[in-house]
């Protein structure tokens, strides 16, 4: 009998601090009820200031991770995250189709938080022509969205419109699939997101929490909203339900990112803001 508790995988890179990639995806998959797998697209040599190095797994063993943890495990929904290499997004996708992979979240990572690039722009055309078509969602943010579109990055809410409906263009127009389009580079105090499906377009708004931990914000909000998908379904507009959720959790583990103290450079949010208690660290809770 099918379990409530879904079955989540991260197939990303790995960044040693613990704020962006895997790590913080199985953070967000367990703070959020999902249970957490991971597949490692991608190594790093990364803290919160700067990424020294990356090394990419041989494809065949990265499709041996995938078709092993696939062969035996239930998978619920899958978030994609750093994949660097054209090779590497042809194999995920390819993989992917073969599973027949529900609720495939895309994050196109395309640079960390410290300006260093993560994706080669060489793999661009294959992520449009070969991920994008296995994609449930994609949640790029305004300068990797234009660097999908081959264009400007938006500068205004206007633009940020029509960008989406473009971003949507690229994805399959025959079944459910969504654009969550990231506005946080925008100027000003109040940030917006647009979520759009082809048909409604949804305005997200928040106001904006003024802090440089800011690290891994992406993945988080989209591992958040993988977990979360498939404990929506049945619900009043299930999608809509699962981002709104993921991202107030987003927001307030950016609000609690402060009672963190991990490196010198963008700090990583609080991924278990809701479950860490002053109290728990005190040493007076049962023995």
């Amino acid at each position: 009998m099918k379990t409530s508790i879904p079955n989540t995988v991260s197939i990303a890179g790995v960044d040693p601090s613990g704020g962006a990639g895997v790590l913080a995806d199985l953070k967000a998959f367990s703070a959020l009820g999902a249970y957490g797998c991971g597949v490692i697209a991608a190594l790093t040599a990364q803290n919160t200031c700067a990424v020294t190095g990356v090394h990419t797994p041989p494809v065949d063993f990265l499709k041996l991770q995938i078709d092993t943890l696939f062969s035996d495990v239930r998978i619920d929904a899958v978030k994609l995250g750093m994949l660097g290499t054209a090779e590497i997004v042809r194999t995920v996708a390819d993989r992917l189709h073969h599973f027949s992979a529900p609720f495939v979240v895309c994050d196109p990572v395309m640079v960390a938080k410290s300006g260093d690039h993560l994706l080669a722009k060489s793999a661009v055309a294959m992520l449009r022509e070969a991920l994008l078509p296995q994609s449930f969602m994609i949640t790029p943010n305004l300068p990797e969205a234009g660097v999908l579109l081959d264009a400007r990055a938006p500068e205004t809410i206007k633009e940020m419109v029509r960008a989406a409906e473009r971003l949507r263009e690229l994805l399959p127009t025959s079944s459910e699939r969504w654009v969550l389009l990231k506005g946080g580079h925008l100027p000003g105090g109040e940030l917006m997101d647009l979520l759009f499906d082809g048909d409604r377009m949804v305005e997200l708004p928040a106001q904006r929490i003024e802090t440089r931990n800011t690290h891994g914000t992406g993945c988080t909000l989209s591992s958040a909203i993988a977990a979360l998908l498939p404990q929506r379904q049945g619900g009043f507009r299930p999608v809509e339900a699962a981002v709104r959720d993921a991202r107030a959790y987003l927001l307030q583990a950016i609000a609690a990112s402060g009672a963190l103290q991990v490196g010198s450079g963008h700090g990583p949010v609080h991924h278990f803001h809701a479950l860490w208690h002053r109290n728990d660290l005190t040493g007076t809770g049962a023995r």
